[in-house]
Parts: C-alpha cells; sequence; structure tokens
C-alpha cells in the first residue's frame, strides 16, 4: 500500500531494506534526517562519513530534508550532511525548509493547543503534506507503548525502540490533533495489522 502512494514521505533515515521491506515497502519520495540520529548514529559527520553513505543509499535519489534552519543547533550538522553528500556526489537531494514556514506552522500548532513543545518531525511532514497532497495516508503514527487492539507492548518505531524526547515532543498531544483530522475525512491514518497488498 505504501510503495503504491504516488509520493512517500519517511521519517528520520529509517531502514526500508531486509526484513522491514514487506511491511513498510521501500519507495521513498523525500526522507527526513533528524539532527538527533546525525549526532548519534554518525557522530555528527566530524569522522568517518562512509557510513553516513551508504546508509543513504537505501533511498537512491530522493529529497532528503534537513532542518538546518529550525533551531540554529541544527544548522552546523544539517550543513555537515549537505556538504558529505556533494562530497561523495550521491545522488540524495538536499532540502531545507524556509524558517519562516517552520515558525508559522508552529505558530499554527500552538493555536491548536500545542504549547510549549517542539513539532515532531512526523507532525511537520503531516502538515506539509495536507498542504501539497490531495490524500494523505499516515502509517505508524502511534506514540504509545502497547498495542491499540491486541494490547501487547510495541517498540517506539518498527526498526528501533529509541524513545522521543518526552520533554521536548507532545506525541500523544500531537496524535490527538492527528486523530481529530482523521475523524473529520482530511486525512488516513493506518493503525492495523500489516498485511501484503491485494493488487
Amino acid at each position: 500500500m505504501i510503495d503504491s502512494a504516488q509520493f512517500v514521505i519517511r521519517c528520520n533515515l529509517p531502514p526500508v531494506e531486509n526484513s522491514f521491506l514487506k511491511d513498510v515497502g521501500n519507495k521513498t519520495n523525500l526522507v527526513t534526517a533528524n539532527p538527533s540520529i546525525l549526532l548519534q548514529k554518525f557522530r555528527g559527520l566530524q569522522e568517518r562519513r562512509r557510513p553516513f553513505m551508504e546508509s543513504m543509499s537505501r533511498y537512491n535519489d530522493s529529497l532528503m530534508l534537513l532542518p538546518a534552519f529550525s533551531y540554529s543547533m541544527n544548522t552546523a550538522v544539517s550543513l555537515r550532511a549537505l556538504y558529505t553528500i556533494e562530497d561523495f556526489e550521491s545522488p540524495i537531494r538536499p532540502v531545507f525548509l524556509n524558517p519562516e514556514y517552520l515558525q508559522n506552522l508552529q505558530r499554527f500548532w500552538r493555536s491548536k493547543g500545542l504549547l510549549g513543545w517542539r513539532l515532531s518531525s512526523g507532525l511537520m511532514m503531516a502538515s506539509l503534506a495536507l498542504e501539497l497532497c490531495t490524500n494523505v495516508h499516515l502509517y505508524g503514527f502511534w506514540p504509545f507503548d502497547q498495542h491499540p487492539l491486541l494490547h501487547q507492548p510495541l517498540n517506539n518505531h518498527y526498526y528501533d525502540n529509541v524513545l522521543s524526547n518526552k520533554n521536548a515532543h507532545a506525541m500523544p498531544a500531537e496524535f490527538d490533533h492527528l486523530l481529530r483530522l482523521h475523524e473529520q475525512g482530511i486525512l488516513k491514518i493506518h493503525l492495523g495489522e500489516c498485511r501484503p497488498s491485494s493488487r
């Protein structure tokens, strides 16, 4: 189902190969690169950069959204990612969001009650998709540690259990807003079991 979409956005450099392929597909038109992942997993690109580029090959020639101007602390590592992509002559196409767009997006969600929180990559991309796409489908947007139907423990991501920063992001509150949009038919949140496409 995911791979059949016209445009696929993936957040935070997720794996899309091997055992994950059957559940999440691999089509990627835009992928976000969270600075915390660049810092933790790739040591801020201060040392060896080849592991970062080898990891990026899974996304072929997709756009890579780097949050260089979301916060000043993100600028240097985002620029190092850009320069690494250029130096290795990767087909990945780095892009940045306009800082005014980010400020307006933050202002909009604050007006909806998300006060004092940084927006998650997921909410930013869902918002962007709603502005650009006719139909928006969200997968993996479940911010709780228990399955919604089976009540069994769940990892935070399908590929790891690294938790979001609860002091920075209000994931349950964001989900509540997205769920309201789902109930109004503005977007579709998929929470069911992964199953093969009927095509």
